[in-house]
């Protein structure tokens, strides 16, 4: 028997419960106290701690110790664990996974999905898709690595406020960006985020515009699913971009989801991003 697992940072929301997919929490660090990503912490308590302080929260990668620990349980249960981490290129995750996967001798794969948020979810979902039609591990892990590349991992967000204390940006940058109504598309190109187009006007136009261009970008692609996921984005724009989604793509599933802590505490609320595979 297969069992998923994957980083919090795959933020999948409902369909972890529903698949029964193991979650290892990342830490998320503020002030002198550290919380567990999805556990003991939600995105609200970053944006009032970012609200209160100016600062953004940390965040740490389990240890190898901690990966020994999760892995056991299901390698006791007589599983074979494949676990799909956040870019190696984003964190120490993938190299500590890797570590602690030597102790079970062939019994846990790892993954280095070289994406985040359901860009990484996608690829823990289409393993599942691989299960579900009876494919050993060794085939599933070797489809998966190889749809890395075709995994769209992209989104927009509404400031750069938080990209710019993250360091992600300038100053200047920032300040030109949020008075011009400046979004920037970022990207995740070979496992780690670059900036890409700058959308001009409110969020709902940049929004339209984006996936457009991701309709001209990517004209064939997986019908399978789509995720929308976004930083506890505003309602209207949420449905703006699910209904523009459905209306330009052909997808048998739109799923939406929230960012966890650790995403939304890089990118900021009211981010967006529609995520698939290309063929």
């Amino acid at each position: 028997m297969i069992q998923l697992t994957a980083d919090s940072t795959c933020d999948l929301g409902p369909l972890v419960a529903r698949y029964s997919i193991g979650i290892m929490p990342l830490s998320v660090i503020l002030g002198a106290d550290s919380f567990l990503d999805g556990v003991t912490i939600v995105p609200q308590d970053i944006f009032d701690y970012y609200n209160r302080t100016g600062q953004l929260p940390k965040t740490a990668a389990p240890s190898i110790a901690d990966y020994e620990e999760f892995f056991q349980k299901y390698v006791d249960e007589g599983k074979t664990v494949i676990h799909f981490n956040i870019s190696s290129k984003s964190s120490s995750s993938h190299s500590y996974a890797v570590e602690a996967a030597k102790k079970f001798e062939g019994k846990v794969y790892v993954v280095d999905t070289k994406a985040l948020s359901s860009g990484q979810g996608l690829l823990v979902m289409k393993a599942q898709d691989l299960i579900d039609a009876g494919k050993g591990a060794e085939e599933i892990v070797e489809t998966v690595n190889a749809l890395r590349e075709k995994t769209n991992t992209s989104f927009v967000p509404d400031r750069l406020d938080y990209l710019f204390k993250g360091g992600r940006c300038s100053r200047m940058q920032m300040y030109g960006a949020n008075l011009l109504k400046i979004h920037p598309l970022i990207d995740m190109e070979d496992g780690q985020l670059v900036a890409g187009k700058k959308y001009r006007g409110s969020m709902e136009k940049c929004i339209e515009a984006y996936i457009n261009d991701l309709a001209v970008r990517y004209p064939k692609y997986d019908t399978t699913r789509c995720f929308v996921t976004h930083s506890s984005a505003d309602r209207e724009l949420v449905e703006f971009a699910k209904k523009k989604v459905a209306e330009t793509f052909s997808f048998k599933e739109i799923i939406e989801t929230v960012a966890g802590s650790v995403i939304t505490g890089h990118c900021g609320r009211n981010t967006l991003g529609v995520l698939f595979i290309a063929e």
